[in-house]
């Protein structure tokens, strides 16, 4: 199953969840760049990674999809929900100097979870456009 698709599903659940309880369960998305199959301890027992091991437990963890192949078309296809292709995203990483971001017509994952009365926030590099607040 595709990772979009896996996403859009994930984010259903979630949404249904939401609906049906009074309080919200925490949302984390973790996209590491070239982390391998056996880079983690759940497919390779020589690999120590307890918190990762741990929130992979205790979470909802999508291990078969497909991932890009850089990381602007894999943050774009995340936070989207489409393919990188179809939203012009689909070449290298988004240079600091480039004037491009992603579309802002689109609508992400943090917009629609601030709908409903979520926190929304992101750690680590972005790649989704510099040049203007907007992105």
């Amino acid at each position: 199953m595709p990772i979009l698709v896996s996403v859009i599903v994930c984010i259903h659940i979630c949404i249904g969840v939401v609906a049906s309880s009074r309080s919200q369960p925490n949302i984390v998305f973790i996209l590491a760049d070239d982390l391998g199959w056996n880079d983690v301890s759940w497919n390779n027992d020589k690999m120590l990674t307890p918190t990762l091991e741990h929130l992979a437990r205790k979470g909802v963890r999508l291990d078969q999809a497909y991932s890009q192949q850089v990381c602007t078309p894999s943050r774009a296809a995340l936070l989207t929900g489409k393919y990188p292709f179809h939203i012009g995203r689909q070449k290298r990483a988004l240079k600091p100097l480039q004037p491009t971001g992603l579309h802002l017509n689109l609508t992400t994952i943090p917009q629609e979870l601030k709908k409903l009365g979520y926190n929304t926030h992101i750690v680590g590099k972005w790649h989704l456009g510099y040049c203007a607040w907007e992105y």
